[in-house]
């Protein structure tokens, strides 16, 4: 762990105690979706219910739709600080900490603060607030995250400064994708509702293109996919959780038989968006003293085959070959094991071991499916 990651560490430990007020985090491919929109209204339909709410900061960036929310929503004032000649606004913590509301909306989570306040970030700043009871709702853009920073870089060209550690995420209470489609986010460009129109043509040509902005609203649907599946684990029992789809492929040094069963596999893993794994157990025959380098040379070659489709490579050394199997479908949870037809010299070997009832039973109790694969 480097330096700054261990200090994020620390910062964020603080908000793990208990009182600590509750997170909502909207989260979108790109400025323009619609995150600042959702959050004006969820604060709305808060003030209805009587809930005292209150928008701590916010940035319409002009667009009269979304500023038009703002009527009626109790603001907390913006704190001007003199910084390089120039009068700047921050959001003024220490009166949202000092009024504390129930609830308060914090745009731009990704937010470099002015020097010389409290907290380098904003986020630090949403950290103080739910560390005091304060519950917080905010926004970011999935190019702000700090792991996929250089994969935004790849697709846009362009290396985001202003980042947001994993670690802030894993704090919410609740992560919402705000989604749109490319033509959908492209068409609300050219009408005027993102930036001003004396800037569509350069942003069309630049950053709104139709497959950077689809390679960025994969990266968002996949980052909240992953932050539900977080909650699940952690909140609700494991008997009660959907199974998530993840594949053994179990394979021996039957050359032809191995690579139908590693590409059907990852077919399936594909179709599910499942993780998956091939197994090759070596049994005492098949020792490198014993088995002929053409079937050596197969078994490499389809290993190389499985990990270039995606695969996950598991090699173990046992003479029961059962056994190996049922160990490695519980550790790695699976959910489906794939066998090629009974004519091959695994499944032969199964057959001619006393085991195979212990992993039918096994595996049944697990509630592991096995696929036959033609």
């Amino acid at each position: 762990m480097t330096e700054k990651e261990h200090s994020v560490q620390q910062f964020l430990n603080l908000a793990n105690r208990a009182g600590r007020g509750k997170f909502k985090i909207y989260i979108g491919m790109s400025a323009g979706v619609g995150k600042t929109y959702r959050m004006l209204q969820e604060a709305h339909t808060m003030l209805r219910n009587g809930v005292n709410i209150q928008i701590g900061y916010i940035e319409t960036h002009g667009r009269a739709e979304t500023h038009a929310l703002l009527d009626g929503l109790p603001q907390i004032p913006r704190r001007q600080v003199f910084y390089k000649g120039k009068m700047l606004e921050e959001m003024d913590l220490s009166t949202i900490l000092l009024l504390a509301p129930d609830w308060v909306v914090v745009d731009e989570l990704a937010h470099s603060n002015i020097p010389g306040s409290k907290n380098e970030k904003r986020w630090q700043d949403v950290v103080d607030l739910l560390n005091a009871g304060i519950n917080v709702i905010s926004a970011v853009n999935i190019q702000h995250i700090e792991s996929i920073n250089q994969e935004v870089k790849s697709i846009t060209g362009v290396e985001v400064q202003e980042r947001v550690p994993d670690l802030v995420l894993q704090m919410a209470d609740e992560v919402v994708n705000i989604d749109l489609t490319a033509d959908e986010l492209i068409t609300r460009l050219k009408e005027g509702k993102i930036y001003d129109r004396s800037k569509v043509e350069s942003a069309l040509s630049n950053f709104f293109q139709a497959d950077k902005i689809l390679q960025l609203r994969e990266l968002a649907l996949k980052e909240v996919t992953t932050q539900v599946e977080r909650k699940v684990e952690i909140q609700i029992p494991r008997n009660l959780q959907m199974r998530h789809e993840s594949f053994l492929a179990c394979i021996s040094t039957n050359d032809e038989v191995a690579r139908k069963v590693i590409r059907k596999t990852a077919r399936l893993a594909a179709y599910y968006h499942a993780d998956w794994f091939v197994l090759y157990v070596q049994t005492p025959g098949e020792s490198a003293d014993k088995i002929a380098l053409a079937a050596q040379r197969h078994l490499i070659n389809n290993l190389k085959l499985a990990t270039e489709l995606g695969a996950e490579v598991i090699q173990e050394h046992n003479a029961k070959v059962s056994e190996a199997i049922i160990n490695i479908a519980l550790e790695k949870r699976v959910t489906t094991i794939c066998m090629g037809k009974p004519h091959i010299n695994l499944f032969r070997i199964i057959l001619r071991t006393n085991l195979f009832n212990q992993l039918l039973k096994t595996l049944s109790s697990n509630d592991i499916d096995i696929i036959i694969l033609s």
